[in-house]
């Protein structure tokens, strides 16, 4: 089977999902322009990311992943980068003392600017125009010009994704990153909070944990990990075109890449096993990410592993379980007893976002922050009863201080909603709620590991 892939052996199959171009020879132009550029990571970067998730698979690690919803040219700005890298930071370590295990931080950004949408065509006031489908494609505002696909967008998500991914290599290794400022951020974080009671005795430990390597000698200067990190980059691999203009035979072992991203997923509504972009993919060596929500049954996604990983590669695959919080142990359970039985090497994570969706009294699109909650929990606990790991969580937030999702210790209501609704498509945790999350998951961690430690070890720890 591999060796009938080629990156444009998608063409010959059915696709969803991708706009209808009027002008194909400038679309043709346009990819031509495209496959001459610099690639935008590389395959020993995306070599690494699968080993790191070859780790979580094992159950030696846990996975962050998340960001925008759909990256937009207008919010594009150092600070808004600024403030999501900062904010990953801080929820890994959070993550990382409560796993007493790496996280891999995976980001929605630089390249997620495509967005599958419920139906092709949108109505406002008795007018019909094509759906918004992110900014690689079209525009958001509502005018037939707006909303006519262009290709020319594709080379401004292209120069944005490279101007997003040099200033996070530079955040990243440049000492923003240095643990002792990110555990102060979070301090800081913690004093304005109603629930800073709760969060103050882990924050506490973290301190504590800080204080006493800085007494053994083991600090940023001795230590160079502790000033700096890795971080990758992850989108939904929707619009075809623009991803076989960026994939490329790796020098060193001939196989083929995907340089948009260090790793790409296959969204629920484009995993049909004969299609396009489950044949784009299958081809790619980049870590691929797979939702799951309550339509597929265990045997379809037993085909598309097998599809997408025909040699059980660890770390190949990862498997985001997006199903509502009241529908987590309804269909959850036999899809990872299909996995188990078969042996397969796949990585869990948590999408509490997409399944949650409601529509606000006012009309927005929200999301109830204890709901998210909720799913995570659900799902952790699941994992928790079939003896599995739950590897991690994949979630839509952003940096900025938003009104886009209602709930969190910083109550956001639906009359709050307009107040900072800045998102393009679906709505985001901000970052009040995002590190709230990443305490309550801290906690359900500790207590796995609590549940999964001899008596005695935990008599002898207290």
């Amino acid at each position: 089977m591999a060796q009938q892939w080629s990156p444009e052996s998608w063409r010959g199959k059915p696709g969803v999902q991708m706009p209808a171009y009027e002008d194909q020879d400038k679309l043709t132009a346009v990819e031509a322009e495209l496959a001459s550029f610099p690639p935008l990571v590389f395959a020993g970067e995306a070599r690494k990311l699968k080993r790191k998730l070859a780790k979580v698979a094992a159950g030696k690690g846990f996975l962050l992943q998340g960001g925008d919803c759909a990256e937009s040219f207008a919010e594009h700005s150092a600070d808004n980068i600024r403030d999501t890298f900062r904010l990953f930071l801080q929820m890994s370590v959070v993550l990382t003392y409560a796993a007493s295990s790496p996280v891999v931080k995976v980001g929605r950004i630089a390249g997620q600017f495509a967005k599958p949408r419920s139906s092709d065509m949108e109505t406002v006031d008795n007018v019909e125009l094509p759906s918004y489908r992110g900014d690689i494609i079209n525009d958001i505002e509502f005018n037939s010009n707006s909303r006519k696909p262009d290709p020319e967008r594709q080379l401004l998500a292209y120069r944005q994704s490279a101007a997003t991914l040099n200033l996070i290599r530079a955040f990243a290794q440049g000492g923003y990153a240095n643990l002792e400022h990110v555990h102060r951020w979070t301090l800081g974080f913690l004093a304005d909070t109603p629930q800073y009671e709760k969060y103050q005795e882990l924050a506490d430990h973290i301190t504590e944990t800080m204080d006493f390597m800085r007494a053994c000698g083991i600090n940023a200067d001795t230590v160079p990990q502790l000033r700096q990190t890795d971080f990758f980059t992850s989108h939904e691999a929707l619009l075809l075109g623009y991803e076989q203009a960026l994939t490329r035979v790796d020098s060193t072992s001939g196989d083929w890449y995907a340089t948009s991203g260090h790793m790409v997923w296959i969204g629920d509504r484009t995993r049909q096993p004969d299609h396009a972009h489950v044949e784009f993919c299958r081809g790619i060596q980049n870590p691929l990410g797979m939702k799951c929500g309550p339509s597929i049954d265990p045997d379809e996604m037993l085909r598309l592993i097998d599809t997408l990983s025909p040699d059980n590669e660890p770390g190949r695959i990862t498997l985001i379980a997006r199903f509502g919080n009241d529908k987590v142990e309804q269909y959850l359970p036999a899809l990872i007893r299909a996995v188990e039985r078969e042996g397969k090497s796949v990585v869990w994570s948590c999408d509490p976002m997409h399944g949650n969706t409601v529509k606000a009294s006012s009309g927005y699109k929200t999301r109830p922050f204890d709901r998210v909650l909720d799913e995570v929990k659900r799902f952790m606990a699941v994992h928790q009863a079939e003896g599995t790991h739950p590897g991690g969580i994949h979630v839509e937030m952003t940096g900025a201080n938003v009104t886009e999702c209602i709930g969190g210790a910083r109550e956001v209501s639906e009359e709050d909603l307009s107040d900072r609704y800045h998102t393009h498509c679906d709505p985001r945790l901000n970052a009040s709620q995002s590190l709230e999350l990443a305490f309550l998951v801290a906690e359900e961690l500790k207590k796995a590991r609590r549940d999964d430690t001899p008596d005695w070890q935990v008599d002898a720890a207290e």
